[in-house]
């Protein structure tokens, strides 16, 4: 899933999460974010960017999860290591994270 997914392709698209002010402060409020999600890892760190993964608890499946954060906007993409359907699970987290952003914003 990705915000740079075709607009047609409903499935795997996502939209950007937005912001205000300072790219440096938002990408630390990302990582804040990020980091409260259950299993999730920071793997790289440069400005701008923000690579992460996240391992589920009971098969130990990873998932790469990578932020860019730009002007005022954060795009991302979210993909399996291992296999094709994840049931909704880059899904549900990337709507958690974009909820969890959201909140912190206000």
């Amino acid at each position: 899933m990705s915000t740079r997914a075709e607009p047609a392709d409903a499935e795997h698209r996502i939209a950007t999460l937005g912001f205000t002010g300072d790219a440096g402060l938002a990408q630390q409020r990302l990582k804040a974010v990020v980091l409260q999600q259950p299993g999730a890892t920071l793997l790289t760190e440069k400005t701008g960017y923000l690579h992460f993964v996240f391992t589920s608890k009971i098969f130990r499946f990873e998932d790469d999860v990578e932020f860019e954060v730009g002007q005022n906007m954060i795009h991302l993409r979210s993909a399996s290591r291992v296999g094709y359907g994840d049931m909704g699970v880059n899904r549900a987290r990337m709507e958690a994270i974009a909820a969890a952003w959201s909140a912190e914003a206000k």
